[in-house]
């Protein structure tokens, strides 16, 4: 696994616990080299991830729609930023420089993006790991609402089983590994198919 798409708030929160964890996350993927792929932001828990991973040795690299550049919030010290037209360019572009997926906490565009790419595994259109970074258990409603439309029969039980939910940065890294490596044979047979 050589990069993680992390999908994040603009903001910070108003609990310091986030930001303490997302660095504490960006720490950790820069010492395992892993490299963050993300929204290309400097604010919010999007600067704060990025800034640890560039602190502590690491590689980010970001994807940006024209008018939040216009806006004055790209990230200027990253190692690579593409600069794109559209919302959907800049998904498309993160899910194809990612091996795996991180939801943190954040606000309609995290879960527009995290949802986006659920369903992108649920239909087959790419096969790659998906976690929650449960940082005070920020995702927990959002988690009884899948067990609601699971009950309701609209979802499977097996894609909330695929999900990797996790509070701990460095057991989420290894669940993403151990998940991703459990996978690689199947993920494989499944191209050729």
């Amino acid at each position: 696994m050589k990069s993680i798409g992390v999908f994040c708030g603009a903001n910070t929160g108003l609990n310091p616990v986030y930001s303490e964890a997302s660095a504490a996350l960006g720490k950790l993927m820069a010492e395992q080299h892993i490299a963050l792929v993300y929204g290309g932001g400097n604010v919010g828990l999007m600067g704060v991830i990025a800034d640890a991973i560039l602190e502590h040795g690491g590689k980010a690299l970001g994807v940006i729609p024209q008018s939040l550049v216009d806006r004055e919030v790209a990230h200027s010290r990253l190692q690579e930023l593409h600069v794109v037209q559209t919302m959907h360019e800049r998904k498309a572009l993160m899910a194809a420089r990612s091996d795996a997926f991180i939801a943190m906490p954040g606000g309609f565009g995290t879960f527009d993006e995290i949802c986006e790419i659920i369903t992108w595994n649920q239909l087959g259109i790419i096969k790659k790991p998906v976690a929650f970074f449960n940082i005070n258990g920020y995702y927990d409603k959002f988690f009884e609402m899948i067990r609601h439309t699971i009950a309701e029969g609209f979802v499977k039980k097996d894609q909330l089983d695929n999900l990797i939910i996790e509070e701990d940065p460095a057991i989420l890294l290894q669940k993403i590994r151990a998940f991703s490596d459990a996978t690689s044979d199947y993920w494989i047979d499944f191209k050729r198919i």
